[in-house]
């Protein structure tokens, strides 16, 4: 396994500009599998889950073509239906969680598709139940795979018909997997409580430029018309948005190590409430045109409610703060003046990473599997350096933040977690002058 050796307590100065946002880029790339022509995307994140679903999408049958860092195109004109019915591809399937929007496609297309128990970050548990009923919904079939380790769904004989549902939660995946499949149905089918997640949003446009006329994009009802057969769909080009983690995770790096940073091509439009959320932590944060300047800051005070009670910070569905961030806005908060409630709803294991930080000095109350309260140093008393494991991509992060504003060398393993979802991290940081080595 590698890890990251980091010298803590330097200042970082310059510009990052942030990759293409995976969360999105597995979706599109899934989304090729629905017509036999070529699609281009650009701004790919070369990251390990992407790199792996891209080696599966070969082994699949696909044409993948790299034509530059971060630009393939993809053509699905020969698809490799005995090596989808392979145990060799459910294992693969299982091992990456990404693989999961392949579902969708797959069971439009083929009229089958095989859904493995997912993998992906140790966090908790992962529900599927919204992917496999908005599938039944639209006529499959759910059984038992033979080999007992997978789902099987299968399409009615005439293909998947479009419908009308309401999904048990908004889940970004969940509607995602259902769009596609409804894409190649025959008939219309609205969804109600979808996501609608840039992610979301990105996904439908692509199809759209392929030919599928979908409305109310950007809204929790979307409305899809349904081509019925791939042969109705036509190969276009698409550019992956800046990744909207890596744009938080910077701000927070800068404000840990209280440094000046800039971080280029944002796209601001599509961050939400991510810039204000930083700000009731007290960071300051200019926008210059579609970047963001972060100047450096001696101190950061927490907002407090207008009642005086201790602010909350939580994740919610979009337009609210997007989960992965919460990581990132915990370990930020252990240098604030004042206190804050960190609140994951969605996930029970998330916030276990927390140890890590206390044995560094930080002061944090795990009240349950999905809360802590933290109380700010106020960067009077810097964190020590320690040894660590990063449990999953966002506290990984998280923890390098903590490391890369640590007093000392600390050791960070597993970082094959960080590489995940970060492309390059070590060397881009070293270009603001971060002390980072990797250790194979």
């Amino acid at each position: 396994m590698s890890k990251l050796i980091i010298e803590g307590g330097r200042k970082l100065s310059g510009q990052i500009t942030p990759m293409g946002a995976k969360n999105e880029a597995l979706q599109v790339i899934c989304a090729t599998l629905l017509t036999c022509q070529e699609v281009e995307i650009d701004n790919i994140p070369e990251i390990l889950d992407v790199k792996n679903l891209i080696d599966l999408m070969a082994r699949m049958g696909v044409a993948v073509t790299r034509r530059g860092h971060g630009k393939y195109t993809f053509c699905a004109a020969n698809l490799d239906a005995d090596y989808v019915d392979s145990p060799d591809y459910i294992r693969r399937c299982a091992g990456l969680r990404g693989s999961v929007l392949l579902v969708g496609p797959l069971l439009a297309r083929l009229g089958k598709a095989y859904f493995p128990k997912p993998g992906g970050d140790k966090i908790g548990r992962r529900k599927v139940d919204t992917h496999i009923q908005g599938m039944i919904n639209l006529g499959a079939k759910l059984d038992i795979a033979p080999t007992g380790d997978a789902f099987l769904l299968t399409a009615p004989e005439g293909g998947l018909t479009g419908c009308d549902m309401l999904l048990d939660e908004a889940s970004v995946t969940g509607t995602g997997n259902i769009v596609m499949a409804a894409a190649l149905a025959c008939g219309t089918s609205r969804i109600y409580n979808a996501a609608c997640e840039p992610y979301v949003q990105q996904l439908c446009r692509l199809l759209s430029a392929m030919g599928v006329r979908i409305e109310g994009i950007s809204s929790n009802l979307l409305t899809i018309h349904g081509v019925g057969s791939v042969d109705n769909l036509s190969g276009t080009v698409h550019r992956v948005l800046p990744d909207m983690i890596e744009v938080g995770s910077f701000i927070g790096m800068a404000a840990m190590t209280r440094s000046a940073i800039t971080i280029k091509n944002v796209s601001y439009k599509n961050l939400g409430i991510i810039p204000e959320s930083f700000r009731r932590l007290g960071i300051k944060l200019e926008q210059r045109g579609d970047d963001i300047y972060v100047p450096a800051q001696e101190s950061y005070e927490i907002e407090t409610a207008l009642d005086g009670s201790i602010m909350t910070i939580a994740d919610a569905p979009w337009p609210g703060l997007t989960p992965d961030l919460l990581s990132v806005m915990l370990v930020v908060a252990t240098q604030c003046k004042g206190s804050v409630l960190i609140h994951q709803k969605m996930f029970e294991s998330r916030l276990f990473f927390v140890d890590n930080l206390i044995e560094m000095g930080a002061q944090i109350i795990l009240c349950d599997p999905h809360r802590a309260v933290v109380i700010g140093h106020d960067h009077k008393f810097r964190l020590r350096a320690n040894n660590m494991t990063s449990p999953d991509i966002r506290a990984g992060i998280a923890l390098l933040i903590a490391a890369l504003s640590a007093k000392g060398t600390s050791v960070i393993d597993n970082i094959q977690q960080i590489d995940r979802g970060y492309e390059e991290i070590e060397s881009r940081l070293k270009a603001l002058g971060a002390s980072v080595i990797r250790q194979d």
